[in-house]
């Protein structure tokens, strides 16, 4: 790679982190009575990416940030207010600004319409404010009455900077480097006028300023060659770092280098959040890099297991060293693991970010007006699911605005505000990750889910379904109620795309709906795809392994507790609830026969679907540290099965869906049970 092709990606890399920040910050100026300096942190975002932009040259996406700017800084200035209309023109021109570095990064063409309709939409908002040049630059306010700082300061740089023709055709604004500049802490500037010529022989388009600068601030000097990274070859610029006296209590001083030279501002941000604040030290690693790295420590975790498992075969004594060097080597391994998944954990927000302009766009397509709320932003998951997870929740939401809302009419008539809300939360809950996605809407209409189903052939007209199962129906390919073909829906394409990419993360996605009330998609997902604890348990003479997560508590039941049901099915009376029984190796079809209950270990698991359920085992023989390893690529999908894992000793171990295996079970899944008996929290608190 190139030294200016790494520059180029790291531009780019970085303008992935402005334009979170330009969401969120957006997102913070819908709110009333927000903080007036969000609007100015909003219009540096945007500002530095056009800076970089005019860098390498993009000159259609100058273009546009310099469009967004202008109304920015309207609304800072006062000369406009934060009104629906503003902000959605500020969500649009995001959007756009968004498409317009991506098309730039993958060397495309933006399309030209989209394009066409954020300038069309800054221009209508624009329309009442004066014309303005293709680019300019604001001017400097002044501040004279800035109190100097008593605090001592390590460093103090002077900077000259004189900018050349290009910066300001580029669309840089020496303005805004000073005020960042400024920032930092003890500021002073002096402008330099004797390069200015006489207005008679001046031409536009000249630079001809040159500014000395003193700063004086705890941060180190590559943050302030850092404030020049986007101009530092438009311009001529010099930082030169001088010692501070003991006695000089960091008072600034510029040496007066010419009579013309005039201060231009000094101040001492006393409540500037990056005053005093020493950045915290990034480091940009290849995906790849990490990747091997987590495959390394995956066979680490096995090999560990190996050793464990020869060295028990030796049949030490329990006060053998030996013991206690493999007990220690487990957990660094755990150690390591741990570590390792945490650098590739990513906070869920920008995956928020991105899914809020889904809506915003759906809403428009479909003529509703939505409002969005998210929670859960910085619950972190696995870098792989987030990339995963992007086109099921795009799936989703879009069925939310498209189905689930009703129309504004619609909702009038029933009383609802004509503002639908949809909610889009993440947390984390024994060892998953859940994402739910629900909506104030009408909730799902069985009826017609029911026929349509029968019309398309999907199930038999005398079918017996609960609502469970009826809702379910929606995750059947080829299944769509819509009456016209759009661009949203009729095609019959959507869930059952949504269950397979949620199956193949090894999740599950479970609807809940209530008529007039609205409906509401939980996705249930692991933490990671690459390492996780289990038991180890015996189940007809096979070792398998249970994920830990999905287990709230073991049991070996007495015969009184156990109570038939029917002439096949069993449950399990505990602290006054029925759990269904499911015998796993008769689900697998390990076994012809059920083995009586009472001679099993229940492991008691949550289903999303059925609530709580006991799946009987022969025994447990050990909890350990396992790598997942995907069945999809070399074998294909194995119902209750979701994945494999390797042994200490070599062998092939099956990691159980605790969810599919019950599902295998007619009986069980559909066995009437109160609201009460299938509350995991209700569960929760009888056994505290």
């Amino acid at each position: 790679m190139t030294g200016s092709n790494a520059i180029r990606d790291t531009f780019f890399a970085e303008c992935e982190e402005l334009l979170e920040a330009l969401i969120e910050g957006l997102g913070i100026m819908e709110t009333p009575g927000h903080d007036p300096e969000c609007v100015n942190a909003v219009f540096r975002t945007v500002h530095s990416v056009k800076g970089g932009a005019g860098a390498f040259g993009l000159d259609e996406l100058v273009a546009f940030a310099h469009r967004f700017e202008t109304l920015l800084d309207m609304l800072r200035n006062g000369e406009k207010t934060v009104d629906r209309t503003v902000m959605a023109t500020l969500f649009k021109s995001a959007d756009v600004l968004s498409d317009l570095v991506d098309s730039a990064r993958s060397e495309t063409q933006a399309d030209p319409n989209v394009v066409k309709a954020g300038h069309d939409a800054l221009d209508q908002c624009l329309s009442d404010a004066p014309k303005e040049d293709a680019f300019s630059f604001d001017a400097i306010s002044l501040d004279f009455d800035a109190q100097p700082i008593q605090a001592p300061c390590p460093n103090r740089y002077l900077i000259r900077f004189r900018p050349h023709d290009a910066l300001y055709r580029n669309g840089h604004e020496p303005h805004l480097i000073l005020d960042t500049l400024s920032e930092m802490g003890r500021y002073e500037a002096k402008l330099n006028l004797d390069d200015v010529p006489p207005m008679s022989v001046y031409e536009d388009g000249c630079a001809h300023l040159t500014w000395h600068i003193s700063v004086t601030t705890e941060l180190d000097e590559t943050a302030v060659q850092d404030v020049f990274e986007f101009v530092g070859t438009l311009c001529d610029l010099t930082i030169e770092q001088v010692a501070l006296a003991d006695d000089m209590d960091c008072k600034p001083s510029i040496p007066d280098s010419t009579a013309a030279e005039r201060p231009v501002s000094s101040s001492t941000p006393a409540t500037s959040p990056k005053a005093g604040l020493t950045p915290k030290p990034t480091l940009r690693v290849d995906l790849d890099r990490v990747d091997r790295l987590i495959n390394a420590v995956g066979e680490l975790i096995i090999n560990q297991a190996m050793i464990s498992q020869r060295v028990e075969e030796l049949n030490l004594p329990s006060t053998a060293q030996l013991n206690n060097e493999i007990e220690e080597y487990k957990l660094l391994a755990r150690d390591i693991q741990e570590g390792v998944m945490a650098i590739r954990a990513q906070p869920v927000k920008l995956l928020f970010q991105r899914m809020a302009r889904i809506v915003r766009e759906t809403s428009a397509e479909t003529g509703k007006t939505t409002r969005l709320v998210t929670s859960g932003e910085t619950t972190e998951v696995d870098k792989t699911v987030i990339e995963r997870l992007s086109d099921p929740l795009t799936h989703m939401l879009r069925n939310a605005v498209d189905h689930g809302l009703e129309s504004p009419e619609q909702r009038r008539a029933s009383g609802k505000d004509e503002t639908g809300t949809i909610k889009l939360s993440a947390s984390h809950r024994s060892g998953s990750v859940i994402i739910e996605i629900s909506d104030d809407g009408a909730g799902l209409d069985r009826t017609r889910i029911f026929k349509t189903a029968v019309e398309k052939g999907l199930i038999a007209a005398d079918a017996d379904l609960t609502e469970s199962e009826i809702d379910n129906l929606l995750f059947l390919p080829g299944f769509s109620t819509a009456n016209t073909v759009s661009n949203l829906s009729g095609r019959g394409v959507g869930m059952d795309v949504v269950r397979n990419a949620v199956s193949a993360l090894g999740g599950r996605i479970s609807i809940s709906s209530i008529p007039g009330v609205g409906t509401t998609f939980t996705v249930n997902l692991p933490l990671t795809l690459a390492v996780m604890d289990g038991f180890v348990i015996s189940v007809a003479q096979e070792t398998m392994v249970v994920p830990i997560a999905a287990i709230f508590e073991t049991v070996h039941p007495r015969r009184e507790d156990i109570h038939q049901l029917g002439t096949d099915d069993v449950t399990l009376l505990i602290r006054g609830q029925y759990i269904p029984i499911i015998d796993v190796a008769f689900n697998l079809g390990l076994r012809q026969r059920k083995v009586p209950p009472e001679i099993s270990v229940l492991l008691i698991v949550n289903n999303e679907t059925t609530g709580l359920v006991a799946l009987a085992i022969d025994d447990i023989r050990d909890q350990r540290q396992v790598v997942v390893k995907s069945l999809e690529a070399s074998y294909g999908p194995v119902p209750g099965i979701s994945s494999a894992t390797i042994l200490g000793d070599g062998r092939i171990a099956l990691i159980l869906d605790t969810d599919e295996i019950t599902g295998l079970s007619v009986s069980a899944t559909t066995m009437p049970l109160a609201p009460s008996q299938t509350s995991e929290q209700t569960y929760a608190d009888t056994i505290q």
